[in-house]
């Protein structure tokens, strides 16, 4: 056996299906061989190189079931337009208007984050041309389904009042017919300078990037995502450009966690063709499930409901697909072999995503796919059934509640309480799966586990609190059920002899504190195959 590092003396949470807890954890050749006690595993391995983990919490690498990796990155390197700190139409203003005067004349500026539901008003493109008229700016809404132009960005991509709405979008108009600035969903990738057509297959942020500017962002989100503990991601949005960012990271030696890949549908014919589906790959980079889309934004309020939503009923929503159109998709994914994951938030286009993976199962039997709604806003009770009948994952982001949660409560009333209902979904034997969806939100383990556990709004309101998680079972959603959602259980996800040793530890004791104090606790180390990626000895410190 190659040298044992040993882990000892801390609070090592296994996650495994007993849900135990040890003292320490023995790793040699990139995996775990042995758990226990610190004074057992000390005999069986007297020559280990040890680590003394002094009372910490142990946890199994976190894995971000739905995460835009590459996106987190480009949006750390350009204007953070998030509320708070960005709280007014005039505060968004002056943040372009000050990214604008150290940028080159022509160049684009940037962002990512705004929040116009916190502001007085919506802003328009008039706002972002008072901030410059010397450049195209392009900031997308939090959600990631809008995105807000200037006039010139608007004139450079030859799109005016006259121009049409695309088929799973529409771009805002003012009273009088004009545009307003403001891009809703397929309609952002008319304006912007896109590295590759996707159609109507979803928001298109596939932005124009030199190699370098990819590679450059992988490096930046993966060196901030071993510092807030995860170890494995499932990239829910995935091109030609994000899997050559990917692969060139690999070779430049900027590659810090492990990822599944979500390819986005509009390739399905594409690798159909050269005969890939989900589970090519390696340990580090492999295709997980297909990405769909099938209504929009609860965030942005374009997700569809059987009744419209808001304070006045104004919200009916979007959808990208008819139901019969998704569920000839679906049935061909599924032929194909692949898992798919379906972004779905409102109980109307839940329906149709039922609808569409009964008939692909129907059609062609196999046990175990797997298939996924991701977000899975609003499910009925009757939906929850369907789906545990069915074996659909519950991919949720508990952190919406917290950010969102307020103007949840105001745009769907009763129906905000019923928000990720993962209680029920536990209740009726439906696998849940937590995740960020970063950049919507924060990408840190900690802050998702302390949302799914609190349910409150960012002001402090309760949001469903009998849907809550206990601290166990946010975790076990955060590591081994994530793990399960991406077909990765019998490597990933937990502390067992066998299992590649990724490996979280805490500054603190996860288990014994409150929700308010899990957000603030800080992750000490990181392990990757048994690698110190982050932490004393890490590359990362």
């Amino acid at each position: 056996m190659s040298r044992v590092c040993l882990f000892a003396g801390g609070h090592v949470y296994t996650a495994d299906t007993a849900g135990s807890f040890a003292e320490a954890v023995a790793v040699a050749a990139g995996r775990i061989v042995a758990v226990g006690s610190t004074a057992e595993l000390a005999g069986l391995y007297p020559e280990a190189e040890q680590v003394d983990l002094n009372g910490r919490t142990m946890v199994p690498g976190f894995i971000d079931a739905h995460n835009h990796y590459l996106a987190t990155g480009e949006g750390l390197q350009s204007i953070d337009a998030r509320y708070p700190e960005i709280d007014s139409v005039e505060a968004l203003a002056a943040a372009v208007a000050k990214a604008a005067a150290t940028t080159p004349a022509g160049k684009w500026v940037s962002g990512f984050g705004f929040d116009h539901a916190k502001y007085a008003r919506t802003p328009t493109r008039w706002d972002l041309d008072a901030a410059t008229q010397d450049h195209p700016v392009a900031i997308r809404h939090v959600s990631g389904h809008y995105l807000l132009v200037n006039t010139r960005a608007l004139e450079m991509a030859g799109v005016d009042d006259t121009t049409a709405d695309p088929k799973g979008g529409s771009f805002a108009r003012d009273s009088v017919g004009r545009l307003t600035g403001l891009c809703l969903d397929a309609a952002a990738g008319l304006v912007e300078p896109v590295a590759v057509d996707i159609g109507s297959h979803g928001p298109n942020f596939h932005v124009e990037a030199s190699i370098d500017e990819l590679v450059g962002a992988v490096d930046a989100a993966g060196r901030a995502y071993v510092a807030a503990g995860l170890t494995a991601v499932c990239d829910a949005q995935v091109t030609k450009r994000e899997m050559a960012g990917y692969r060139q990271a690999q070779r430049r030696g900027k590659w810090w966690v492990r990822v599944a890949c979500m390819p986005l549908s509009h390739q399905l014919t594409e690798y159909g063709e050269v005969g890939l589906a989900s589970g090519f790959g390696d340990d580090m980079l492999w295709l997980g499930p297909m990405k769909f889309y099938m209504d929009g934004s609860l965030i942005g309020g374009t997700a569809v409901f059987e009744e419209p939503y808001g304070e006045h009923g104004e919200f009916s929503g979007l959808l990208y697909w008819e139901p019969d159109e998704m569920r000839e998709m679906v049935v061909e994914a599924h032929r194909q072999g692949w898992q798919v994951g379906i972004h779905t938030q409102g109980d109307r286009a839940i329906d149709a995503v039922l609808d569409a993976v009964e008939a692909a199962m129907e059609a062609h039997p196999r046990p175990d796919p797997r298939h996924r709604i991701e977000h899975c806003g609003y499910p009925r009770p009757d939906q929850i059934e369907r789906m545990a009948r069915l074996g659909v994952i519950a991919v949720n982001q508990p952190n919406y509640l917290h950010d969102q949660g307020d103007e949840f409560l105001t745009r769907l009333g009763e129906r905000g309480e019923w928000l990720q209902p993962m209680r029920a979904e536990l209740d009726a034997g439906v696998r849940i799966a937590l995740s960020s969806d970063a950049d919507v939100t924060t990408y840190r383990p900690l802050e998702t586990i302390a949302n799914a556990v609190a349910r409150t709004t960012m002001s402090g309101r309760p949001i469903g609190l009998e849907q809550a998680l206990t601290v166990e079972e946010a975790v076990r959603a955060h590591t081994i059920y994530a793990a399960f959602s991406i077909f990765a259980e019998d490597r990933l996800g937990s502390i067992e002899p066998g299992k590649l040793a990724d490996l979280a530890v805490l500054d603190g004791d996860l288990f014994g504190t409150t929700p308010a104090a899990i957000r603030d606790l800080s992750v000490w180390m990181t392990v990757i195959g048994g690698d110190i990626v982050f932490g004393p000895g890490g590359r990362v410190q």
